[in-house]
């Protein structure tokens, strides 16, 4: 499955058991990343992302079991290292910021090679960086 994540500087995913930020612009890029694929998500994601246009979303609490592979995964609330042997891709949105977080990542990047990045203008943000990831 390919993994998509939104994270600070440090690696936060989550402050006070929600999400950090939201932009219209990065959600955008998502859709375009995902048109013609599964999307898999659970319900906290859904009450945002549920809607992507061209996207077959599916939606469930146990969506990291249940995504194949080539099947984008929107990972807002788990953690991704107990699925770490079910990854091929991270897609990370970076906030280029940091924010109190009470969720961090767990995987360990270094085991990870960045081979893209790209900049873009987001709504909320001057600047939101994604970075594609794929094992060593």
């Amino acid at each position: 499955m390919k993994v998509i994540v939104f994270l600070d500087n440090k690696n936060g995913m989550m402050f006070n058991k929600r999400r950090q930020s939201r932009d219209k612009a990065a959600t955008d890029v998502v859709c375009e990343i995902c048109q013609g694929n599964v999307l898999w998500m659970n319900d906290y994601s859904y009450s945002v992302y549920g809607n992507l246009g061209g996207v077959e979303i599916k939606c469930c609490q146990d969506f990291m079991q249940k995504a194949d592979t080539g099947e984008y995964a929107l990972a807002e609330t788990e953690n991704l290292k107990m699925f770490e042997e079910n990854i091929e891709e991270l897609l990370v949105f970076r906030w280029n910021r940091v924010y109190p977080s009470d969720k961090k990542l767990e995987l360990d990047l270094s085991g990870w090679k960045c081979i893209a990045g790209k900049e873009f203008l987001g709504n909320s943000h001057e600047k939101i960086t994604l970075e594609k990831y794929t094992k060593l």
